[in-house]
């Protein structure tokens, strides 16, 4: 579901740079750190749905994928629903896209080994069985790349000071 999320949106952000002309959107680089915002926002609702909400995953849900080595799991999911939040918000603005870009791919290499232990533990989500790893994997090396993507971190900007010719 969250693939589609974030490829729905994308394209969506990209249709309307095309269309109507938003400067906002005008490249698929933006459109793809809007689309992951969009995301975002909903794997981090997640974090704090109280677990008698079945219809999604909910608090419950996310604290049973933490792994028994991480310390505080209701904290920590708190914490990384708030995380997920300030993320989708530093992408959406232009003067943080680069740090919030970064700062998510650390974020979900972090959070993967939670999908493991989802995954080997049988933790259901909303009922249903988690992400198997065979698709996790790629789903989430997907996340990476497209928040350093949008941070622009391969980017090759010319130095401020170029060397002078030799005489």
């Amino acid at each position: 579901m969250t693939v589609i999320v974030l490829t729905a949106s994308t394209l969506c952000f990209r249709l309307l740079g095309a269309l109507f002309g938003p400067a906002r959107f005008a490249t698929w680089r933006v459109s793809a750190a809007h689309g992951l915002a969009v995301m975002l926002v909903m794997t981090a609702s997640a974090h704090f749905v109280p677990s008698n909400v079945t219809f999604m995953p909910n608090h419950a849900d996310m604290v049973a994928m933490v792994p028994p080595f991480v310390p505080f799991p209701s904290f920590m999911v708190h914490l990384t629903g708030v995380l997920e939040l300030a993320g989708a918000v530093g992408l959406a603005l232009p003067a943080t896209r680069k740090a919030a870009g970064i700062c998510l791919a650390l974020l979900f290499v972090l959070m993967f080994p939670a999908n493991i232990h989802a995954a080997l533990a049988d933790v259901t989500l909303a009922g249903k069985a988690a992400t198997p790893l065979w698709q996790r994997i790629p789903e989430q090396i997907l996340y990476i790349g497209i928040a350093l993507w949008a941070a622009d971190v391969a980017a090759r900007h010319p130095s401020r000071t170029a060397p002078t010719p030799a005489a």
